[in-house]
């Protein structure tokens, strides 16, 4: 799972809120970019931390005005994911998130 997570590129295979991702390759402390979703949706980035060894990684997303701080851990069979900001983003996201991970739990279950 934790190689689905820390490539950009294979975002968009289990995130169904991401259509496109720019930069495309490894998530590292400080990387900059953008996702595009449906409907022309679009979000500005910031990955604030990667922990490989734990595989555990956050950022900063940009929706409009609003921000939200994304953690996400990856372990034995596990995924958890930590949203802070605006309550209202907050649960509009939720389902989102939790749609993502059962993808990519799955996805990476059958390959």
């Amino acid at each position: 799972m934790w190689a689905a997570y820390a490539d950009t590129s294979r975002w968009p295979s289990w995130a169904p809120q991401i259509q496109r991702v720019e930069p495309l390759g490894p998530l590292e402390e400080g990387l900059r970019g953008r996702v595009d979703g449906p409907l022309f949706a679009r979000a500005r980035f910031e990955v604030t931390r990667v922990d490989e060894a734990a595989r555990r990684w956050s950022w900063r997303v940009a929706i409009g005005p609003a921000h939200l701080t994304i953690g996400h851990e990856v372990g034995e069979g596990v995924t958890a994911v930590v949203i802070e900001g605006p309550a209202p983003l907050v649960l509009a996201y939720a389902p989102v998130a939790r749609l993502a991970l059962a993808r990519l739990v799955n996805l990476t279950q059958a390959g």
